[in-house]
């Protein structure tokens, strides 16, 4: 891999783990639905001149767009809101990673053997172990819609399957363009107050929002898809791993968030789990894929 191409996805680790905290603060000053509001205009303004009617696929935008775009966000946010130990939920939102393979073992009948089994395990136990922590029983809720909104981002990676061949900024329009109406009409309804106070945010904000939008949504994910067109998947994913670290080492220095034992032990058999899953799965994908053009041209 090129030094410059690993050094972009060592920055967009840096983004996405960094990105609980313009989420959480915004969360916080914006409130959970208005926030991801936002966030989605800002997207959608954006990419406006990427979006592009599909012929033949529109279902599947529609679809795609309300589960991996407002229901995994809306949950996300929702759980941010409630919880002052965002660590845990940076922990928890890996369980993303264990339901893609259950679904496409599920849906795709796609064979794993032990080790991917056992993973799977680990992943829920660490997760399970974490929620029965006295330390954080009153975000008991909070963990668990984190936990809601990984299974939605998992659905949601099947069904972008769905819009194989599709530009990233053309997907990116569509989820914005369909999230954007269901969130105004949810946050009008559960958030008129802070609905009505968006004029008066206050610039950091306002920086939050951006940083969620442009830099996570739009750079982070755009920037990944282009590496996965030139490298295998197994170069790839592997190093997307050390995000979660990041994101509870950045949580516990902004936020002062508290560690205990049983979160390091929950976290840990969770970590050990998406670390089997991911190295395994990408290896596999790998074996069972022939090469794209730009693999084989930059092979040449």
């Amino acid at each position: 891999m090129k030094r410059e191409h690993l050094a972009l996805i060592l920055f967009i680790d840096l983004i996405w783990a960094f990105n609980i905290v313009p989420v959480k603060l915004a969360v916080e000053a914006a409130g959970p639905l208005t926030a991801v509001l936002l966030r989605y205009a800002i997207v959608l303004v954006v990419t406006l001149p990427w979006l592009r009617w599909l012929p033949g696929r529109m279902l599947w935008v529609l679809i795609t767009g309300f589960v991996a775009g407002a229901l995994f966000m809306g949950l996300g946010s929702l759980s941010f809101a409630l919880a002052q130990n965002v660590s845990a939920l940076a922990i928890a939102g890996q369980l993303g990673v264990p339901f893609s393979l259950i679904l496409a073992v599920l849906i795709y009948k796609e064979r794993i053997r032990w080790p991917r089994i056992t993973a799977v395990a680990l992943c829920f136990a660490g997760v399970a172990v974490m929620g029965f922590d006295p330390a954080i029983a009153d975000e008991s809720i909070a963990l668990w819609l984190t936990v809601a909104a990984a299974l939605c981002w998992a659905m949601g990676n099947l069904l972008f399957r769905k819009l194989a061949g599709v530009p990233v900024l053309t997907i990116h329009a569509w989820l914005a363009a369909v999230s954007v109406p269901i969130l105004a009409g949810a946050a009008a309804i559960f958030e008129p107050q802070r609905l009505g106070n968006i004029a008066s945010l206050s610039w950091l904000t306002w920086g939050c929002l951006l940083f969620s939008g442009l830099l996570s949504s739009l750079l982070g994910h755009g920037g990944m898809s282009w590496l996965f067109q030139r490298y295998p998947v197994a170069t790839v994913s592997p190093l997307t791993l050390p995000t979660p670290l990041l994101s509870v080492i950045i949580a516990v220095i902004v936020f002062n968030t508290p560690i205990t034992t049983q979160m390091l032990i929950g976290g840990a058999l969770t970590l050990i789990g998406v670390a089997i899953i991911t190295l395994r799965t990408a290896k596999a994908r790998d074996d069972n894929a022939a090469p794209s053009p730009i693999e084989r041209e930059d092979a040449a």
